[in-house]
């Protein structure tokens, strides 16, 4: 599959990039991306809820009321689960959500997303570009330019750029990554992804390690 690259001002450069058919070609197994977006999503659980069960609540000591005569079922503490204030059963308490995926389940997930992308033509590729000082508005103009500023994007960039990453942070459809951090989650979680030229290669470097 070949993909025109496009300039920052939205024209066509004349230039094509071939994807790699091992990388954007596979058929997608539909299992491993789920198995791999549960396993990050997961990941990003701290576990930390916690309530008191009767034992940990303060008070109770005293019995609340008298044994017979009231019409009400007996009680010998008020730290109870039944009564207002008392204890909780089976409630949360911190636990370890994370989980490990096999490296060839991860690897298969993340060509699968791509490979799903790249079927539904949710790819797009734009020369490589930087800012010499961070503007967001900057920023704005080339997602308008590609006609992709309504869509939730992805742009993948060969190495760290500050200047890029500082000009898309504050906007809420734009997250910017380097191509070799993008996880199957964040592949799978934008609708459009945006490769610089030189991100391409990059990613196909990734998968040969």
């Amino acid at each position: 599959m070949e993909l025109e690259v496009y300039k920052k001002d939205g024209t066509k450069s004349g230039e094509k990039v071939k994807l790699p058919p091992d990388i954007f070609g596979i058929e997608p197994s539909q299992h491993a991306i789920y198995r791999a977006v549960r396993t990050y999503l997961d990941n990003q659980r701290q576990g930390t809820s916690k309530v008191k069960t009767r034992a940990e609540v303060r008070g109770g000591g005293k019995k609340p009321f008298r044994q017979k005569g009231t019409g009400n079922a007996r009680q010998g503490s008020s730290r109870s689960p039944v009564m207002v204030g008392g204890g909780s059963i089976f409630g949360p308490k911190p636990r370890d959500y994370s989980n490990q995926l096999p490296a060839k389940m991860k690897r298969l997930a993340r060509k699968s997303a791509l490979s799903a992308k790249a079927k539904e033509g949710q790819i797009k590729i734009v020369e490589d570009f930087s800012f010499e000082v961070a503007k967001t508005k900057d920023m704005v103009a080339i997602l308008k330019a590609l006609q992709v500023d309504s869509a939730k994007t992805l742009l993948l960039m060969p190495k760290s750029d500050h200047n890029v990453v500082k000009s898309g942070r504050n906007i809420p459809s734009l997250k910017v990554l380097e191509a070799d951090k993008a996880s199957t989650y964040d592949l799978v979680n934008n609708h459009v992804l945006l490769f610089q030229k030189s991100a391409v290669e990059v990613l196909q470097n990734t998968f040969k390690h």
